[in-house]
């Protein structure tokens, strides 16, 4: 049995344990065990709050990749890595890594407004969860907004038969996030673009001093790899990308 498995039986136990307490005889006259209101701010019992904590902690990665700048990220080394001809080098875990790490950077500042304006009030009582809440997505919804399209916005509004918002905090966080995915993958799709033209430029050159020497037999791949690796480091490669990403993001 995973450790999961058994704090979430463990849980279920205290739940169950709780709910047999309250109904047991004399306890009629005390507080209710099982209580979850958000929206009024009243407290919850620690069981349900283990609950809500384990089903938030699953919506995460959902989370992080609808709603940051992870997915240019790792699109972009994505078509850096195919550009170069590397195949597995860098890894995936690298990759992966790096794109988080950029990530935690570029939204150091959100981070910053939300715990700010939500964490410490809710934690100070000064707040209700409902209320928090809402202050959390204004300054995510704030940073989404900057960075998708009006297009896009505008084609999730049509679907949705949603009315022409007279202002940005009238637009509907069920169509902004997708539509500042797409205008995400569109401007990472552009880069990829962008980064592919040198690194054909090798393999064309390449390929036909090959073919003009009648070594037909030589992949050009061979040759073309190391050319595209020296280029890159000469010209700090990982330097002139993430610099130019970051200040794409800010």
């Amino acid at each position: 049995m995973t450790r999961l498995t058994r704090l979430l039986f463990a849980v279920m136990i205290v739940i169950c344990a709780g709910t047999i307490a309250g109904a047991a005889p004399g306890s009629a006259s005390q507080e209710p065990v099982m209580r979850l209101d958000l929206a009024e701010g009243a407290g919850a019992t620690l069981p349900v709050q283990i609950i809500v904590l384990l089903t938030l902690l699953s919506f995460i990665p959902a989370i992080l990749i609808s709603t940051t700048c992870f997915t240019r990220l790792l699109v972009v080394f994505h078509f850096l890595r195919q550009a170069l001809g590397t195949q597995e080098a860098p890894g995936n875990q690298v990759l992966l890594g790096l794109s988080l790490f950029l990530t935690l950077f570029v939204m150091a500042p959100v981070g910053t407004r939300i715990y700010n304006e939500a964490i410490q009030p809710l934690r100070a009582k000064q707040l209700s969860q409902a209320e928090a809440l809402e202050r959390a997505l204004i300054p995510l919804r704030g940073y989404m907004l900057k960075h998708t399209r009006e297009r896009d916005l505008a084609l999730f509004l049509r679907l949705s038969s949603s009315p022409h918002p007279e202002k940005p905090e009238d637009v509907a966080t069920i169509a902004l996030i997708p539509a500042y995915m797409i205008s995400e993958l569109k401007t990472a799709f552009q880069i990829g673009f962008v980064l592919f033209i040198p690194f054909l430029v090798i393999d064309l050159a390449v390929s036909s001093v090959l073919l003009s020497m009648g070594m037909m037999q030589l992949p050009p791949v061979l040759i073309s790899t190391p050319l595209k690796l020296l280029l890159f480091v000469m010209v700090d490669g990982w330097y002139l990308i993430i610099g130019s990403l970051i200040k794409s993001l800010y």
